[in-house]
């Protein structure tokens, strides 16, 4: 509420964006239903030492085709999104130089038991030091663009949550539902994505903009927790082609009004 100079009231009401509610089909055929004004997308892991090629695990030998061939669906709903009002968030590991936060035993899975170098230390490629927030490393790939607007958490657990501000972000921008892309769909993105379940968000698991270095098997695992348990999954394509309509002025179909939805 708009106060004058003589008003003493502190005004502690805070503005809420009109409900747009766009619908979409999960993967099980059945409709999803998210208010566009209380949604973000969560952008997880997509960053120079997991995806350069002189980054840490491409220089493990760790094959990064399929995380790279979900980075141009990505750069679409973001865009989407973007027009629509939506908040973008990176979510990207970036460790304290001195790794003084991070737990032994993470460190040594790390390091794959003193294998190969691990969290903190000096990249095999000269590019300074593996996931340092600050660093190159821990930067987003060059291939998705951070806009102006963006917003990017950084993490030390495979959780997003842990031990940072990115609740207080969400929390701080009225948003109740997350959409998931990134990599890797049943480490850093399901553990985020569960830990986002406890916290009280609703959560879709875009399915098509994730991807792992894990087994099919292990994808298909995840997939089938979400829906049964933590949320919804669906394809970013599908939520593409709602947003594309909703922003070219469609009818009621793509986008409901309050009196149309199901609640």
């Amino acid at each position: 509420m708009p106060q004058s100079a003589a008003d003493p009231t502190t005004s502690l009401v805070r503005p809420r964006r009109p409900e747009r509610i766009v619908r979409f089909p999960q993967t099980s055929g059945a409709p999803v239903e998210i208010d566009l004004a209380r949604t973000a997308l969560l952008v997880v892991d997509m960053q120079n030492d997991f995806l350069h090629p002189d980054g840490w695990f491409p220089q493990a030998g760790i094959d990064t085709a399929a995380a790279l061939a979900i980075v141009p669906g990505i750069n679409g709903l973001a865009a989407a999104l973007r027009l629509a009002g939506v908040p973008v968030v990176f979510v990207n590991w970036g460790v304290r130089a001195d790794v003084a936060n991070l737990p032994a035993g993470l460190i040594a899975k790390g390091t794959r038991g003193g294998t190969r170098p691990g969290y903190g230390d000096p990249s095999p490629s000269g590019r300074d030091n593996i996931l340092v927030q600050g660093q190159w490393g821990a930067a987003t790939i060059a291939a998705l663009p951070v806009a102006a607007q963006d917003l990017v958490v950084h993490k030390h657990r495979f959780s997003g949550f842990h031990d940072n501000e990115l609740d207080s972000v969400l929390r701080a921008r009225d948003v109740t539902t997350l959409l998931f892309a990134g990599i890797n769909t049943d480490r850093c993105v399901f553990a985020t994505l569960t830990d986002a379940s406890f916290r009280g968000y609703d959560c879709v698991l875009l399915s098509d903009l994730c991807a792992t270095v894990s087994p099919t098997s292990v994808t298909d695992t995840i997939l089938t927790l979400t829906d049964l348990l933590y949320g919804a999954v669906a394809s970013g394509a599908a939520l593409q082609a709602a947003l594309d309509a909703v922003l070219a002025g469609a009818g009621p179909a793509e986008i409901l009004t309050p009196q149309e939805t199901s609640r």
